[in-house]
């Protein structure tokens, strides 16, 4: 496939671009700053640009087969980086006929609230982080709206970490850990799944790295543990 991936130069980013290009795909990586992307291969092609501009962002979806959005903002102050740009990330999308978008938000978004821990739950998200997920909670809406085959993904706390090749992944109501954490390279590789598949296709779903105890029991009873090797495939 040809996969552009908007918000490139981000953590989650640069482990989509680093394994889409180790499954074989031709990847488009969308950029302010072409510099800041690392990889560099011959199926790589790096387009200058600026979600906010539709047309950049319509000219860079022509070239598409698929669509993956790890986009971010800062958490200070009110914004609308991500909900602007998946305005123009959807409209481009439609009217270039490209179906797939696979859209990184978060947990504590809409009917998985609460679901990120107490910690965030009762003082990140009201003190430091409000702005960032009202954002968050307009680009879901942006998404759920547009009529394309999309995918919510929903990540815990992310980290650095490797990829270790195991998601717990579960729908609301479902079971979940109670501190949820994950790595940037594991959300990568369960992302770059679902450009192909379709089992949780216009859902959001919750991710974690895979937890061992109980917690693990659990996960299996839920039906929906993931395996997905060192850069992402099953």
């Amino acid at each position: 496939m040809r996969i552009l991936v908007f918000g490139a130069t981000g953590g989650t980013g640069r482990q989509l671009v680093r394994q889409a290009l180790r499954r074989g795909h031709a990847v488009i990586a969308f950029a302010r700053r072409p510099d800041a992307v690392p990889e560099r291969d011959a199926r790589l092609t790096i387009v200058q640009g600026d979600v906010l501009d539709p047309r950049a962002v319509d000219q860079a979806v022509a070239g598409a087969d698929a669509v993956l959005s790890a986009l971010g903002t800062r958490p200070w102050g009110p914004g609308r980086v991500l909900s602007t740009g998946t305005q123009n990330i959807v409209i481009a999308m439609q009217r270039r006929r490209v179906p797939r978008l696979v859209c990184q938000t978060s947990l504590g978004i809409g009917d998985s609230e609460g679901e990120l821990g107490w910690p965030y739950n009762y003082v990140l998200i009201p003190l430091l982080l409000r702005w960032v997920f009202a954002e968050k909670e307009r680009q879901e809406r942006q998404v759920r709206e547009s009529g394309l085959d999309w995918i919510l993904v929903r990540p815990g706390r992310l980290t650095n970490g490797r990829a270790t090749g195991r998601v717990w992944a579960w729908l609301p109501g479902e079971p979940h850990p109670k501190l949820p954490v994950i790595s940037r390279a594991d959300v990568a590789g369960f992302m770059l799944d679902q450009l192909a598949s379709a089992t949780y296709l216009r859902k959001a779903v919750g991710i974690a790295g895979a937890p061992s105890g109980p917690e693990a029991d659990a996960s299996t009873r839920s039906g929906r543990r993931e395996e997905v090797g060192p850069v992402g495939r099953r």
